[in-house]
C-alpha cells in the first residue's frame, strides 16, 4: 500500500470546535504563506475570524494519524455550497488531501440538495485555479475584491448532480 493510499485511510474529517480556533488559525497562516509573502499581505483566509464559522458548524477539520492536516471552511446558501477557504498543511501537501476536502464538500452540497459548489481566489494563485480546474471547477467571472484594493478575485462553481 504506498504511503498516499495509507494517509487516506487513517484521515477522518470532523466538525471543528471552538477549542480547534488557534490550531485552525495555525494551519492556514502556514499553507497561505506562500501567498503570503508573493502578495505581501495575507490572503483574506489568514486574517479571517474562525470564531463565526465555528459557531455556525462551518469549519471541518481533516485529520491524519492524530494531527490536523486540513481545513474547510463551507456556508451553505439557498442555491449553493460556497467554500470560503480550503486549507492544508505544508507537511501533509501532495497526498490528496485538498481533493479530499474538494470532494467531501461536493457530496455535503449534493446531500443537501444543492446544485453547485462554489469558491473564489484571487487571480494571482494560478496554482490554485489548476487545481479547482482539474477538479472541475470553471470560471465564472473575475471582480475587484472588495476588501483588498488592487486584487482581483476569480469566481469558480461546479455543478453537482443527485448522485455521487
Amino acid at each position: 500500500m504506498s504511503p498516499s493510499s495509507e494517509a487516506h485511510q487513517d484521515a477522518v474529517i470532523r466538525l471543528a470546535a471552538p477549542d480547534d480556533r488557534t490550531a485552525i488559525e495555525a494551519l492556514t497562516e502556514e499553507a497561505y504563506r506562500p501567498y503570503t509573502q508573493l502578495f505581501d499581505a495575507p490572503p483574506i483566509p489568514v486574517t479571517e475570524d474562525y470564531r463565526p464559522h465555528i459557531a455556525a458548524d462551518g469549519v471541518w477539520l481533516l485529520e491524519s494519524g492524530g494531527e490536523l492536516a486540513g481545513v474547510i471552511v463551507l456556508e451553505t446558501e439557498a442555491d449553493h455550497m460556497m467554500i470560503f477557504s480550503v486549507a492544508v498543511s505544508p507537511r501533509f501537501q501532495g497526498r490528496g488531501f485538498g481533493v479530499r476536502l474538494l470532494r467531501w464538500a461536493e457530496n455535503r452540497a449534493r446531500a443537501a440538495h444543492l446544485p453547485e459548489v462554489r469558491l473564489y481566489t484571487n487571480a494571482r494563485m494560478e496554482k490554485n485555479i489548476a487545481l479547482y480546474g482539474a477538479f472541475g471547477f470553471t470560471e465564472t467571472g473575475r471582480r475587484p475584491n472588495p476588501v483588498r484594493p488592487g486584487w482581483t478575485l476569480v469566481d469558480m462553481a461546479k455543478r453537482v448532480d443527485a448522485r455521487p
